[in-house]
């Protein structure tokens, strides 16, 4: 297929697998940010294509994966309340929460409704004028534009009964958290793609000088992460750390401006706690007070809970990067995608999934 089988040849694959190899000196630790650039590394054997010298790390670029155990303890409550329409996208409905998960609360008879467009709930509750309808937004910064505008056609019309449950979390303050950790093992990145396409490069800038790492932008086919691996593995091996954009077909270095403006008139900068993480500073998305009247948590008077994670799940640990999904005790066993201790076993983008989905038990718990 065009534009897609030109990003997945064999043969463009093993000649930057070559020329990576050519390059390299000495060890280096790369982490991908986005869960599906992780996806497509475990998926397409990208790992077993380059030299003992270059080592991938995961990182915490899954969005549902960060999602706060209590944010989801929270939609939850809202499905099981009478008069409530809890919509969401559908791969929020396995995440588990402290007691039990959406689906089971759909299959329970709660009001949960599976959506594809935050304008979708909009029209739910265009037609359920006497329910309250909550939309789930959950995402980076890819999917806040559309929940922004969500929210701004619901003031522009006036709509009673429609509210949002806010979980955006932003990449740099994600990036500075891990660079700036003791147990920081990061020399270099590839940059989420489809991140930058909204946002644009420049905000990248400060990082790769401050910390002195090369951060590559970095699309999300074979070709496009080894190429963002090369580049990056030439940055490190000449002593330059700057942000490069491998993926210039989709990024340009301003990003999309219209769709930046609008996350600011409704969105503004806040810290946000991060699953299995902690609280990271200046990292989430709230709405503003002039938009106060469409938060759910204020709405249904949610605030203030908190919830501790299964001591047995290192979710956290696999979402810094520090542990791999295989290293964990519960993996393929007591957590699997249906039964799962932590949300990376199911979410599209998570590392557990990938490696239970492309590597298999046996074989991950070989790579040990």
């Amino acid at each position: 297929m065009k534009y897609i089988d030109e990003y997945r040849d064999a043969e463009g694959a093993a000649r930057f697998a070559r020329e990576i190899a050519k390059t390299v000196t000495r060890p280096w630790k790369i982490m991908e940010v986005c869960g599906g650039q992780t996806h497509a590394i475990i998926r397409f054997g990208i790992e077993e294509l380059l030299p003992k010298e270059v080592a991938l790390i995961h990182g915490p670029g899954c969005p549902v994966c960060v999602t706060p155990l209590e944010l989801i303890d929270k939609a939850v409550e809202l499905a099981g309340r009478p008069g409530v329409i809890l919509c969401s996208f559908g791969d929020m409905l396995r995440v588990p929460g402290s007691r039990t998960d959406l689906l089971t609360v759909k299959a329970n008879g709660g009001q949960v409704k599976v959506v594809y467009s935050p304008m979708n709930a909009l029209d739910v509750a265009r037609a359920h004028p006497d329910k309250e309808v909550v939309f789930f937004a959950v995402g980076f910064e890819t999917t806040a534009p559309a929940n922004a505008m969500a929210v701004f056609q619901a003031e522009r019309e006036k709509l009673p009964n429609f509210s949002m449950l806010v979980s955006h979390v932003l990449v740099p303050p994600a990036m500075e958290a891990i660079l700036s950790s003791p147990d920081n093992r990061v020399q270099g990145f590839l940059g989420a793609g489809h991140v930058c396409a909204v946002m644009g490069i420049e905000e990248y800038r400060p990082l790769a000088a401050r910390y002195g790492v090369p951060i590559v932008v970095t699309g999300f086919e074979p070709i496009d992460i080894l190429q963002g691996i090369s580049m990056c593995v030439n940055q490190l091996e000449e002593g330059r750390a700057e942000v490069e954009n491998q993926y210039s077909r989709s990024v340009r270095p301003e990003g999309n401006r219209n769709a930046v403006g609008l996350l600011r008139e409704v969105f503004e900068v806040g810290s946000r706690k991060w699953r299995g993480i902690g609280e990271i500073p200046h990292s989430g998305l709230r709405l503003r007070d002039k938009y106060h009247d469409f938060d759910a948590e204020r709405r249904f008077g949610l605030a203030g809970k908190s919830c501790a994670e299964p001591e047995e799940c290192i979710s956290g640990l696999v979402l810094q990067g520090i542990r791999k999904p295989f290293e964990c005790t519960a993996f393929g066993t007591r957590c699997t995608p249906e039964h799962p201790l932590g949300a990376p076993m199911v979410s599209s983008e998570g590392a557990c999934a990938a490696y239970y989905r492309y590597r298999g038990v046996l074989n991950s718990k070989q790579a040990k």
